[in-house]
């Protein structure tokens, strides 16, 4: 039967001409017109509608500046209210009754919305998003939820959300909650702020989906260059500041597409006393510092914070092996969930790794600089620790993906221990996955060093441009590739330890670097690229790779290009090439000519490994062409699958609160069922305990209502449930601990009702209680206003987290245990 009060009628208007730049009205400029100039070249590959724009000299200095926009398309589902057919033309709206109309400008942007009318009476909010539905954030948020009245300025209507005025606006809504008379809405515009700042680097391959990450990536940085601080969470949820650990991918990602070092250095300084009370951000702000001045050469500036890095490596020292409060490691089960419990062995490990590489990398950096005495010190640090590491028995084998990816950064480990750590860790296409971008870095930049650039590669594509296929024009905080099964384009993500889930944030740039670094394959050797290397890694799927990374020398640039034969370099003045390795893709070489003249083997290259080395090329242009003797036929790519342990569920909304015969002939919990917060269970002989984490309880006398779950007699119904503490930041989310004796599968139902019909939708994750890997794709559940269960067969321990999504929060009635079905 169709309910047609449930029909949903959407018109939805296109706009056939890319989002615009336009002058924005003088009353509505809160900062000055972006004084960029347009230039001819197109980049289709990158979501910035300011990408052909270039500035005089951009400083960190620079203020903001502003532009708008005007959207690509629009929708209502009350047509009848909107006129929109001079929209395009005139940019005008006739407003002829009650309703709300959708705005979707194409890409996400740091901005504000607002319009002009001189004929408005009505009762108007304006609200906007990162996604397709207004948006609701925590309650630290100056307003949580992102609609509300606009602020009027003369014939101006402006949502005004804080005193930044700005938000992470892809989608935006008028919403007309009045009508008295007809009236018009005028230069709909979302006025955007922008850091100047223009694309010294570039990249670009065969594989297009790479050639979009790196602009992606770079785009999400720009757009968090606010003011004068790196990582200013777009959607503003009361985390609006400088995350010292955040910057070290995102000044890192900046450097490479941009070149703004003055702005990394301003920042470096800003977070020099910083951690955010997190001892891992101590040790990436070292990072960082050695970043800068690898990618820089201002040794002046390390000398200046020699100290300060000190005693930040001698901390580390003191708390080394002796497991310290670490605050947070990162948002993946693995790593305690984030501020969960951080403290957990996976988390030490990788901290202890975390501290090795520091050691190491700062004394690599201070005998560049001439300090001897600090090199021997911090070198003989982590070869000292990294030896009483190797005398431990949980060496390697009790080390997980985090942990083994700090300690194969480190530099110091074996072929053989890498091969223990891969073959432990990285084999798992879905477990070789963290559940942030910010820890995936250090994932792929540890299956760099192993030389696993094929399947880092294939991990990059399955978390990055995974992303940019859900929607996203940015990166976003948190990310499971399963999620594109269970959402449509732009859905809401759910929101779980991380709270709100951020689609704008910084963190998750360092692929920028590491697709120029490992890819192109662009690397300093010493500070300032005076000294450098060019190998690029082009996997099974790369046919050709350019790009160029910005120096204070000027650009290096590089070409490879495997089919042609052709590679194309270009060395400024002041650096010298140490190494660079011409990719071969297969082929044997027949002949090698430069810049149009033959060479032959032995004069300045040697063939090994599948390239052309070439050594100690100085300051110019160089073109070489290889004729290929035969050509290497390219290899069928196979991606791994995707191996959930657990991969079916069902979801019954049809047996509602009426369990008793369907569910539970082994054991249940009944949360909240009986006054003062107490479960009605019997749980299997099998099942040890039902722990909940961060749970709020629910416990109502609803009158006799069939959706609520009867108690074990099959009578009385009383309502019960665990519920999500929405709003409270980070605290969207429950676990439940399934503690399971034997190896025996068996069948758990869960139910959720959404008793009070507060439009909740819930997510559903299940991860092994004892390695906490994740075992099965994301489970939506929606619609459950008359009662849901989900159901499916497991092994073992496992630990369930529902996340909520949208309403009120996520809720669930029961537990039940059943025989594997």
């Amino acid at each position: 039967m169709i309910h047609l009060a449930r029909v949903f009628f959407v018109i939805t208007f296109f706009v056939f001409y890319s989002s615009c730049i336009q002058s924005v009205h003088a009353q509505s400029s809160i900062y000055p017109l972006i004084s960029a100039k347009k230039k001819l070249t197109e980049n289709p590959f990158s979501p910035d509608p300011l990408i052909n724009y270039s500035w005089d000299d951009p400083r960190a200095s620079d203020g903001l500046e502003s532009y708008s926009l005007q959207p690509v398309s629009w929708t209502t589902s009350t047509p009848d209210s909107f006129n929109t057919n001079e929209f395009k033309k005139t940019g005008v709206i006739a407003v002829n009754g009650k309703g709300s109309i959708c705005f979707d400008f194409g890409q996400t942007n740091a901005g504000w919305l607002e319009f002009e009318s001189d004929d408005l009476i009505d009762s108007v909010t304006i609200g906007i998003s990162e996604y397709n539905e207004p948006a609701i954030v925590n309650s630290g948020a100056l307003h949580p939820l992102k609609t509300m009245a606009p602020v009027k300025h003369g014939q101006t209507y402006r949502l005004e959300l804080n005193p930044e005025f700005y938000e992470g606006v892809r989608f935006g809504w008028i919403n007309v909650l009045s009508h008295q008379q007809n009236w018009h809405i005028k230069s709909l515009r979302l006025v955007c702020q922008v850091k100047p700042v223009n694309y010294q680097g570039s990249f670009s391959c065969s594989d297009s989906e790479l050639t979009r990450i790196w602009y992606t990536g770079a785009y999400t940085v720009k757009l968090n260059l606010q003011k004068d601080y790196f990582g200013a969470i777009l959607m503003e949820r009361s985390d609006r500041h400088s995350w010292t650990g955040d910057a070290y991918p995102s000044q890192a990602a900046s450097m490479v597409a941009f070149g703004n070092y003055d702005f990394v250095k301003a920042n470096t300084i800003n977070t020099a006393d910083l951690n955010n009370g997190i001892l891992s951000y101590s040790l990436y702000w070292v990072l960082s510092l050695i970043d800068y001045v690898n990618y820089t050469g201002d040794v002046e500036f390390a000398k200046r914070y020699i100290d300060n890095a000190c005693k930040k490596l001698d901390l580390a020292y003191q708390h080394f092996g002796k497991s310290p409060k670490l605050g947070f490691y990162g948002w993946d089960e693995r790593l305690g969930a984030g501020f969960e419990n951080p403290d957990i062995h996976e988390s030490q490990r990788a901290y202890s790794m975390l501290t090795i590489r520091s050691w190491a990398e700062f004394g690599r950096l201070m005998k560049q600089i001439g300090r001897a005495d600090l090199a021997q010190k911090y070198t003989n640090y982590a070869q000292q620790k990294i030896a009483e590491e190797r005398k431990k028995k949980n060496w390697p084998n009790e080390f997980g993906l985090h942990a083994s990816a700090d300690a194969i950064n480190t530099g110091l480990t074996t072929p053989k221990e890498d091969a223990l750590f891969y073959q432990r860790n990285y084999t798992d296409r879905v477990n070789r996955l963290s559940y942030s971008p910010f820890n995936e870095y250090f994932i792929i930049g540890a299956m760099a060093k192993m030389q696993k650039h094929k399947e880092a590669i294939s991990a990059v594509k399955d978390c990055w441009a995974g992303q940019i296929k859900y929607g996203g024009t940015t990166f976003f905080e948190v990310y499971r590739p399963s999620w594109n099964a269970i959402f449509d384009k732009n859905d809401a993500p759910p929101n779980n330890q991380c709270g709100y889930t951020s689609l704008t944030h910084p963190w998750s740039a360092g692929v920028v670097k590491w697709l120029s670094e490992e890819v192109l394959g662009i690397k300093p050797l010493e500070p300032g690229f005076k000294v450098f290397e060019i190998m690029p890694h082009l996997g099974d799927t790369i046919s050709y790779v350019n790009g160029s990374t910005p120096t204070l020398n000027g650009l290096i640039s590089a070409s490879f290009n495997v089919k042609s034969g052709i590679t194309i370099l270009e060395i400024p003045k002041g650096t010298l090439a140490k190494r660079v390795a011409i990719p071969l893709g297969g082929n044997t070489v027949k002949s090698l000519s430069l810049n149009g003249k033959p060479i032959l083997n032995g004069e300045g290259f040697q063939i090994k490994d599948g390239y052309i080395n070439v050594n100690n090329l100085t300051p110019g242009k160089y073109e070489y062409k290889i004729t290929y003797k035969t050509l290497n036929k390219a290899a069928q790519v196979k991606d791994i699958p995707w191996n959930y342990p657990i991969n079916i569920f069902r979801q019954d909304s049809l047996t509602s609160g009426n369990w008793k015969g369907s569910y539970g002939k082994e054991g249940f919990v009944l949360f909240n069922y009986l006054q003062n917060n107490k479960h009605l269970q019997k749980l299997p002989v099998y099942v040890s305990s039902v722990k909940l984490r961060n749970e709020a309880n629910v416990h109502s006398e609803l009158p006799a209502d069939n959706r609520v779950l009867r108690n074990t007699t099959g009578t009385n119904r009383t309502f019960g449930a665990v519920v999500t503490k929405d709003p409270a930041p980070t605290l969207q989310t429950i676990t439940m601990d399934v503690q399971v004796a034997g190896t025996q599968s068996h069948q758990i139902a869960l139910y959720f009702l959404d008793w009070d019909n507060k439009e909740r939708r819930s997510a559903v994750e299940v991860f092994d209680a004892n390695t906490l890997k994740l075992i099965s794709p994301v489970q939506l559940i929606k619609d459950y206003q008359n009662g849901k269960y989900l159901i499916f067969n497991y092994t073992g321990s496992i630990r369930i987290r529902i996340n909520h999504v949208r309403g009120e929060n996520a809720a669930v009635s029961g537990i039940f245990f059943d025989r594997h079905q």
